[in-house]
């Protein structure tokens, strides 16, 4: 599948009915992170899900299609992400691509920083801060 270099922003949820329309929610963050404004319009594709007998389907055909996501971080790259939450230990949480989470440790919630990512898992990053950007930037 290929996807367009103007992609602002790629989430999952689901779809809901609510008083005779479907609606998916947009997270907060993505407006406060300043990839989309509220008020205007954006186009939408909409993918299924993969169900439980898709994933285990052993067809040569389904297979070449079902391939598994790695991570959309790297050791060494740098990003500017905003401080979304503060977890158990105290450390800094962000999400990037796909909700895949990274931790920070030293930061506070709401905070802009510049990262860069130290360690990558199969389904969480750690990274350092590079930088701290100023609200006003």
């Amino acid at each position: 599948m290929e996807i367009s270099e103007k992609l602002h922003c790629l989430f999952s949820d689901s779809v809901e009915e609510r008083n005779g329309s479907y609606v998916i929610e947009v997270p907060e963050q993505e407006l406060r992170l300043g990839d989309l404004e509220a008020d205007e319009t954006y186009r939408v594709a909409v993918l299924p899900s993969p169900t439980t007998s898709e994933i285990n389907t052993t067809d040569d055909d389904s297979q070449s299609e079902q391939v598994p996501q790695t991570p959309p971080v790297e050791e060494g790259e740098q990003r500017t992400v905003e401080i979304e939450d503060i977890g158990d230990q105290g450390d800094g949480i962000t999400r990037v691509e796909r909700g895949f989470v990274v931790i920070v440790p030293d930061t506070k919630q709401s905070e802009r920083v510049t990262i860069e990512i130290t360690d990558v898992r199969e389904n969480v990053a750690f990274a350092e801060v590079v930088d701290r950007i100023s609200y006003y930037e």
